[in-house]
């Protein structure tokens, strides 16, 4: 689809785009210039079921997506924690990801990220990678779902590469699945203590795929834990970084960084010419 772009977009094969409200996600993709757009279905610190609020519903969004070349990608609700032992918060949590995975399916999305969660203090994190199992086992996919690594927490589940391993272990012994895939974010990973040199080689090597980068800059220092975008060249991780990421990792790109359409758009154009090829 690398041809496929809405006027005045890059022929680039490389597709960029940015984290955008959901109300018309079509339209702010035509404001950045951009090939794909990712936004949540509802609200994000909420428990409440999906909903398209683009005018004429699900199917008036895939058509307009599809007409303009714009892939679409779902966020989760940040509030999802299927890995908790916590049963008031995992059960909801597995039922509301169920909800959001056929929702995005119903809008034609490319996939749908999620977080990976993390376990209470005292918990076995072998606990949490078990809970990832039972979700998925118990799960229909019509369309990828996309764990994405953590900046912070000890116990999460998904910030450090060694815990990203141990749980793609335990999915693939039990779940047979081409539709669990990685988002890889650039932030998440500095801030998480993860040197981004050779990142993407270390993540293939362990989940042997990479669906999706957020590349973002960091407010806040290597290994802080701080879950803190900025705008690319803005940050402690520098443009470079970033973008060297992106094209090692060939895979499509949202930019989840603040600024609105004018930052978005320069960090995109910036994607373009320093990673595109």
């Amino acid at each position: 689809m690398g041809g496929r772009t809405v006027s005045g977009m890059s022929q680039s094969s490389l597709r960029v785009g940015a984290h955008v409200d959901q109300a018309d996600p079509v339209a702010e993709a035509v404001e950045r210039k951009a090939d794909l757009v990712q936004f949540f279905l509802g609200d994000p610190q909420g428990w409440k079921a999906p909903e398209v609020r683009f005018a004429g519903g699900a199917a008036a969004l895939r058509a307009a997506a599809e007409s303009a070349g714009v892939d679409l990608y779902v966020h989760a609700p940040y509030v999802l924690n299927v890995a908790t032992s916590n049963n008031r918060i995992r059960i909801p949590s597995r039922k509301l990801l169920a909800q959001h995975v056929q929702a995005a399916a119903e809008i034609g999305a490319r996939g749908i990220v999620v977080h990976g969660g993390h376990v209470l203090k005292d918990d076995d994190p072998e606990l949490g990678f078990e809970n990832w199992v039972k979700t998925f086992e118990r799960m229909e996919l019509p369309i990828p779902v996309l764990i994405e690594n953590t900046a912070g927490g000890e116990q999460a589940m998904a910030r450090r590469l060694e815990r990203i391993a141990r749980l793609w272990e335990r999915i693939a012994d039990r779940v047979e699945s081409d539709r669990i895939g990685f988002c890889l974010d650039t932030c998440h990973a500095y801030a998480g203590g993860e040197e981004l040199a050779g990142l993407v080689e270390r993540v293939k090597a362990v989940t042997g795929r990479i669906d999706l980068v957020h590349a973002n800059d960091s407010r806040d220092a290597f290994d802080s834990g701080a879950d803190r975008h900025a705008n690319l060249g803005s940050g402690s991780i520098g443009g470079e970084a970033v973008a060297a990421v992106v094209a090692a990792a060939g895979a499509p790109v949202v930019v989840e960084t603040p600024g609105g359409v004018e930052g978005q758009a320069a960090d995109i154009a910036y994607l373009r010419e320093a990673a595109g090829g």
